[in-house]
């Protein structure tokens, strides 16, 4: 934990209140004269801290960044978000997780990109990732499941993102199998799960994730606008964006925390709840394959199950879907 973070978590803590720099200095270990130079590098940031002789400092108000130092101070977590990156552009956060997966980083780093050049959705789709207007980040998880069963982890991420936005927001989504978030059928929120495996083992699963956050309707271009929309579209505010982060983050951690122990099902079960796809008639387009039947529920391992009009239960594990009116 670096000393920013602490100095922040110390911060948050005392809340109004304020900290002392002579207990800040005890606290850390560090003179405070060190102190007050770490204080004034996170003014230059934005971080609005108030000095009294009477209480100390005091944070009065952060500034709309993503900044590592900061996420940690207000992150409690097992596994994921324990090292956490920023870069202010990339080409896309899957493709420097990839990076770090290949050279033997531990789980739960958590890279996070203030805009992407070429952010991905499912399907080789492009995923529009403007300047600090979403959240836009990329998780490692090394976890002991057979690759058939990867796809648990995609419905464990989207049930955290249901939950994270909804306690934030006060919107309420839906998903949409196996990756979307819905608001009014609009797309606000999408997961891109990609791995690395053997035979009957997954070496490394990256869970990709973008967020459509303060983004207005103008924002979207013309042929999106029908079908994606953004949060402050949706909620008619401008949504903090490291709060959401860092509550999305702990949802995660906590399903992921689940699916590791064998309570898939229970993840299951909720994810249902707020599922829009099942008991719908749909659509799926897999490969060359057109698949049409009402989706009935999801098996052990997450695929989702869909009664054809023959009467056949076709298993499906990936797939373009098309919600029938």
């Amino acid at each position: 934990m670096t000393i920013d973070t602490q100095i922040l978590a110390a911060l948050r803590a005392a809340g109004t209140n304020g900290v002392a720099g002579t207990e800040l200095s005890q606290k850390l270990g560090i003179s405070r004269a060190a102190i007050w130079a770490r204080i004034e590098e996170l003014r230059k940031l934005g971080y609005e801290i108030e000095a009294s002789p009477h209480l100390g400092y005091c944070l009065l108000s952060v500034p709309d960044v993503l900044h590592a130092d900061d996420l940690l101070s207000s992150l409690k977590t097992e596994v994921i978000g324990r090292d956490i990156r920023v870069f202010e552009e990339t080409t896309s956060t899957n493709d420097v997780v990839e990076r770090l997966a290949r050279d033997g980083v531990k789980e739960g780093v958590v890279v996070f990109a203030e805009s992407q050049t070429k952010g991905r959705g499912r399907l080789g789709r492009i995923w529009m990732s403007p300047a600090r207007q979403g959240l836009w980040f990329s998780i490692l998880l090394r976890p002991q499941l057979r690759p058939t069963s990867v796809t648990q982890l995609t419905i464990a991420a989207a049930t955290a993102l249901f939950r994270a936005i909804r306690s934030q927001t006060g919107v309420r989504p839906e998903i949409k199998w196996p990756n979307d978030i819905l608001i009014d059928g609009k797309k606000v929120a999408g997961i891109l799960t990609e791995l690395s495996a053997e035979l009957d083992k997954v070496k490394y699963i990256i869970l990709g994730v973008g967020v459509d956050v303060n983004l207005s309707a103008a924002d979207f271009p013309p042929e999106l606008r029908k079908i994606a929309t953004s949060l402050k579209v949706e909620s008619g505010q401008r949504i903090n964006r490291a709060e959401l982060a860092v509550r999305i983050l702990q949802e995660m951690d906590r399903d992921y925390e689940r699916v590791c122990s064998g309570q898939f099902e229970s993840v299951a079960g909720e994810w249902a709840e707020h599922c829009s796809t099942i008991g719908r008639n749909v659509t799926i387009h897999v490969g060359d394959r057109k698949i049409q039947g009402c989706a009935e529920s999801l098996d052990t391992d997450g695929a989702l199950l869909v009664r054809t009009q023959h009467g056949h239960l076709e298993r499906i594990i990936g797939g373009d879907v098309k919600l029938e009116k």
